[in-house]
């Protein structure tokens, strides 16, 4: 609404006055501009209400947008967590299967290791069964069957096998010889070393130089026994002379360097089984299994 009624309004009555109109037809002309007038004022108070409200309205869209803009620059953050999330539980379920399975090739490993241990371990006890069954109890009095780490030691008495300073076998030990001969040819995955050994006491004899050389040739005498008279294959057979230096009693007696004066079988299993489980370690654990089986032997 426009001032420009008012105007008219305003001239009319001036015209009327001017022309001396009636008094009747004034007062309609003046009630027409006041109800103009206040018609102009309510359409001024809305108008002004409805700026207000627009502003206001205004005010909420801006804050709105500005919300929204923020709730996208959130979703977009969640998402990027989200991804990173998903990235690193798929790596994280990749490790863990990669540990189960090693865990797993480790435990067969071991089992393995176990078992052929525990072969062993039953070779080695029947062995030491059949040995000491087979011998009568003089012979057991001389000879001392054990097994210590998976190998299995006969030893025997000095003077059961030689005369004093000798090398040559005694014939009353070739029956126990014999006995022990069977054993080593029916447990064919073993290996045999024979081992001399003497007390501190110099030998004085011209073709002998020390008890280095005396246990060596002892050890000899018996392993030619064990291939010449009973047939045991020499591949499987090794000499050795460990002289004084291998001792088991103390020398200061007699009855110690009785001791120490002996000749030791000993029974190996052999290693090819167990060195091939070696090889089949586990390539993440191979250093720890490799320990782990040679530990074992």
């Amino acid at each position: 609404m426009t001032l420009r009624p008012l105007v008219i309004v305003a001239a009319a009555l001036a015209l009327a006055s001017a022309s001396c109109v009636s008094s009747k037809k004034y007062a309609a002309l003046k009630a027409e501009r006041d109800g103009l007038f206040n018609d102009w004022t309510t359409v001024k108070g809305n108008y002004a209400r409805q700026q207000a409200e627009n502003q206001t309205i205004q005010a909420l869209l801006d804050e709105a947008r500005r919300n929204n803009e923020q709730l996208r620059a959130d979703y977009a953050a969640m998402q990027s967590t989200l991804n990173q999330s998903i990235s690193s539980n798929t790596q994280g379920n990749v490790n863990i299967s990669k540990l189960v399975d090693q865990i797993n090739a480790s435990n067969k490993y071991i089992k393995e290791l176990v078992q052929a241990k525990n072969r062993s371990d039953s070779l080695n006890l029947a062995l030491t069964t059949s040995l000491t069954r087979s011998l009568t109890g003089n012979e057991l009095d001389e000879v001392n069957v054990k097994v210590l780490k998976g190998v299995v030691y006969i030893s025997l008495a000095d003077n059961m096998l030689f005369r004093s300073g000798s090398y040559e076998v005694n014939s009353r030990a070739m029956q126990t010889l014999s006995k022990i001969a069977k054993i080593i040819k029916d447990y064919r995955g073993y290996s045999v070393l024979v081992e001399g050994n003497t007390d501190p006491v110099p030998i004085s004899r011209t073709n002998i130089r020390n008890n280095w050389d005396l246990s060596a040739l002892r050890a000899s005498s018996v392993v030619q026994v064990l291939q010449n008279d009973f047939g045991v294959d020499p591949s499987r057979l090794s000499a050795a002379g460990r002289g004084e230096y291998n001792p088991i009693a103390d020398n200061s007696s007699e009855l110690g360097r009785q001791r120490n004066r002996r000749t030791e079988i000993i029974i190996t299993p052999e290693l090819d089984q167990f060195l091939d489980l070696i090889d089949k370690a586990p390539a993440d654990s191979g250093a720890g299994a490799t320990d782990t089986g040679r530990a074992s032997l």
